[in-house]
């Protein structure tokens, strides 16, 4: 059976992050390089565009930041990755002695299966934003840290609101980094967006963190997903394009960065 629209959508950021690795821009990504190489996706030409990969590149190298910093500040937690991919967040990052679950579709987890491989401390199972059952796979612990890099957008506002309130239920202390589209981004999405080209058709926005917080939850900070020191490593008409079209006010009112803590 092939992969539905939504599954197909992780083959974009992968594209991204090799093309900005090769290029020694944001962040280093041998695996999505040797991914990209060896197989060569087919996606479409609004996918591979530059400034797309750009902005992916610096949301993901935002996103293993903040990862890090988590991690040096936990060091016993439980680290997930809903909707995972084909990311090598894992390789990227690192296990650093903690026990990390990388959780998507039963097709993803098939092909992310070919190109990684799991250990005592990195596991990849079947699982999904919508529903709580993978959670009981996972120990419990004192602290989960948990991303979800370009997945709230495919799941309704409840549905992330109630899988926010089973994690934080199921841990005693949460730390949690989601992307978002607004209403306004979800609204433009169907104009203009390379997902469109992989078949999705409904994406979903919220313009407030306090719309997915519940329970002991509360946002904590809001991120850039394009911070200066980033925007400064493109250079000439480059940077003033990014900075003008991708960086700038516009941007912020279609697309958000919410960190989220229990305590």
């Amino acid at each position: 059976m092939s992969m539905d629209s939504v599954n197909k959508t992780m083959y974009i950021p992968l594209y991204a992050k090799a093309f900005v690795s090769k290029k020694g821009l944001f962040l280093e990504d041998k695996k999505a390089e040797e991914i990209w190489q060896r197989e060569g996706f087919d996606v479409g030409r609004k996918s591979r565009s530059k400034w797309l990969a750009y902005y992916l590149g610096m949301r993901s190298a935002v996103f293993d930041e903040w990862l890090r910093l988590q991690m040096r500040s936990y060091p016993d937690a439980v680290v997930i990755h809903v909707g995972c991919g084909l990311d090598s967040r894992i390789c990227r990052v690192g296990e650093q002695g903690h026990l990390w679950y990388d959780v998507d579709f039963d097709e993803v987890i098939s092909e992310r299966k070919k190109y990684y491989s799991e250990t005592d401390l990195y596991h990849m199972i079947v699982g999904d934003a919508r529903d709580s059952i993978w959670l009981e796979t996972i120990p419990s612990s004192s602290h989960v840290i948990v991303v979800m890099e370009g997945v709230s957008m495919y799941v309704p506002t409840l549905d992330m609101r109630a899988l926010i309130e089973r994690i934080s239920k199921r841990f005693d202390s949460m730390s949690m980094l989601v992307d978002v589209y607004t209403t306004l981004g979800a609204k433009m999405s169907k104009i203009k967006n390379p997902i469109k080209e992989v078949g999705v058709q409904t994406v979903y926005g919220v313009d407030s963190p306090s719309e997915y917080i519940t329970g002991e939850v509360e946002c904590v900070c809001v991120h850039s997903i394009t911070p200066t020191k980033y925007v400064d490593m493109l250079r000439g008409m480059e940077k003033f394009v990014f900075k003008t079209l991708y960086a700038g006010n516009l941007s912020k009112k279609l697309y958000q960065l919410y960190e989220y803590k229990k305590v």
